[in-house]
């Protein structure tokens, strides 16, 4: 697989109590793991270029969790996902303000890789550790079986979360976000949205039904899942 190609969807492992990880336990840790440093794929040239700081806020309360990428630099510098531009426009499009969306009993924040993984040469964010979800995405998930809403964004996270049910291209995955969100498919509904970077304002206004169609549905699913009766 190549650096830029996003990883081939894993095996649908739903949660169950059985197997499942106190969050607590879980995120510790994840808060440990230097795999991408010590045992990184592709051998030691591929190691990670820097520290690694793995960044994730798991939950055994929120019903809604948001699935990105990879932090970018300000969240590695400051251990707050979202925690930059990209953060202020999803917090926009959930409806909700930073004391909200920092809230870990109404929502859950893991990325499909929890490190920043660097930058390519023409000074883009590379894509997530390919040594990540393997590693720990089935048992993330698993830890947290309360989940009813799974915010899938970017092509990485939609990968993984819809497998087979994701289209060829993300602008197709999130056109079809109604068959996703009403998919009969077990576990937690998957909503696929494209990454709120300022980098992706172009894509926005060349897709005006997102913002019209896709955004008041989030924002009021969101607010019933996290027990608010505000639909702004």
């Amino acid at each position: 697989m190549s650096p830029g190609s996003p990883p081939s969807s894993a095996t649908s492992l739903m949660p169950t109590a059985e197997d499942a990880v106190p969050t607590d336990v879980l995120s510790h840790t994840i808060s440990q793991c230097r795999i991408c440093r010590d045992r990184p794929a592709g051998g030691p040239e591929n190691r990670m270029p820097h520290e690694p700081r793995p960044v994730a806020y798991l939950s055994s309360t929120a019903r809604v969790l948001i699935a990105g990428q990879a932090p970018g630099l300000r969240v590695h510098e400051t251990g707050i996902p979202f925690n930059d531009a990209s953060g202020d426009r999803l917090r926009l499009w959930l409806g909700v303000d930073r004391d909200t969306f920092y809230d870990r009993s109404l929502f859950a924040i893991a990325p499909m890789g929890f490190c920043f993984p660097g930058y390519n040469a023409e000074g883009h964010d590379l894509p997530p550790r390919r040594e990540c979800a393997p590693q720990w995405r089935a048992t993330v998930m698993r830890s947290m079986p309360q989940i009813e809403l799974i915010l899938a964004i970017g092509q990485y996270a939609q990968a993984w979360h819809l497998g087979a049910r994701r289209a060829r291209t993300m602008t197709e995955t999130v056109e079809r976000w109604r068959e996703t969100m009403l998919s009969n498919a077990p576990g937690p509904r998957v909503l696929p949205l494209p990454h709120p970077s300022w980098r992706n304002t172009g894509w926005l206004k060349r897709h005006p039904w997102f913002e019209a169609e896709v955004l008041p549905v989030l924002r009021q699913t969101v607010s019933l899942l996290i027990g608010r009766n505000d639909f702004s």
